[in-house]
């Protein structure tokens, strides 16, 4: 890979996508083949917010790869006392291999694989999560054979970080993506500006309508309507997002063979209904399987490089 570090998905190039998802293929193919791999290594895992998937992935993934993840809260360690991020980015750099960190703020990712001389991965901030968009679209790739060529149909709250990390991965893929949200919710326009910019033959439209978004799809996406953090907001989120439901007349309009994916967890009952989400075509849990694959392979290409 070129990059040293994972912020973003627009750090990765297409050539970067493809080792990514090689490795990948190769790790679910052949698990025992990397047994020893990370034999030795740690990787310091910083959770500002809790964590099911991101947590267990990584963690199961390093042990894996024979390597070792150590579990840290701010709350435990001397940030939660006034210590810079770079400050812990330089001292945490002379103990591990690897620094993953799920936070609030994108900037903090930022400053932490900027002061860090060790490969920094964003395990989620507000702005991106790049190891989300990156499984999905392997997911993508393999159920659907390919991702270039794929129409994804997003629908919800599209100013989020998931959808985000979609848009610049569908791009550099060549993966169009058509998003269903009302006003107030579309995605960052610099974000949407660079998808279109950077496009690998893919297009990005943005409707109010979930059945304009969902006709020819191949993926129907969604995420929760109150996330971390937006609590406070639940009533008026809810009721600004309620025609945005995927429930099974709306994933029914997509293609006959069309997937329905959520990076979990699920509200269910808000942004997707129960025969949806247990569809024999929801792909859910393969998805979040894949988390601990991609994660595997991303951490062997970051920490080993070369010597891989």
């Amino acid at each position: 890979m070129r990059t040293k570090h994972l912020v973003s998905l627009k750090d990765l190039s297409l050539e970067d996508f493809e080792e990514v998802f090689g490795l990948t293929e190769n790790l679910k193919k052949n698990p025992e083949a990397f047994s020893d791999a990370l034999k030795g290594k740690t990787l310091a895992m910083i959770f500002e917010k809790p964590s099911t998937r991101t947590r267990v992935s990584f963690e199961a993934g390093m042990t894996r790869l024979g390597g070792h993840a150590m579990n840290l809260s701010p709350k435990e360690m001397q940030l939660g006392r006034g210590e810079t991020i770079e400050d812990t980015a330089r001292v945490l750099s002379r103990f591990v291999d690897a620094i993953m960190a799920r936070v609030y703020s994108h900037n903090d990712i930022e400053r932490l694989a900027m002061a860090a001389s060790v490969p920094v991965i964003n395990g989620l901030s507000d702005f991106s999560h790049p190891c989300q968009g990156l499984t999905d679209l392997f997911t993508i790739k393999e159920k659907k054979g390919a991702v270039k060529g794929v129409k994804i149909a997003y629908v919800g709250d599209a100013n989020n970080n998931v959808c985000h990390s979609l848009l610049f991965g569908a791009s550099t893929l060549g993966a169009s993506m058509s998003i269903a949200c009302p006003s107030g919710y579309e995605p960052d326009p610099q974000v949407l500006a660079w998808a279109r910019e950077h496009a690998n033959g893919s297009k990005f439209e943005v409707t109010r309508d979930p059945f304009e978004a969902t006709k020819d799809a191949d993926v129907v996406y969604t995420d929760v309507f109150v996330s971390m953090g937006q609590e406070a907001q639940k009533e008026k989120r809810l009721r600004d997002l309620k025609d945005y439901q995927v429930n099974l007349k709306v994933f029914e309009n997509a293609k006959k063979d069309a997937v329905f994916m959520h990076c979990l967890p699920a509200h269910r009952g808000e942004e997707v209904t129960d025969d949806v989400i247990d569809h024999k075509r929801s792909i859910v849990l393969d998805q979040a399987e894949n988390r601990m694959h991609c994660q595997m392979a991303l951490l062997l290409l970051l920490i080993k490089g070369k010597n891989l």
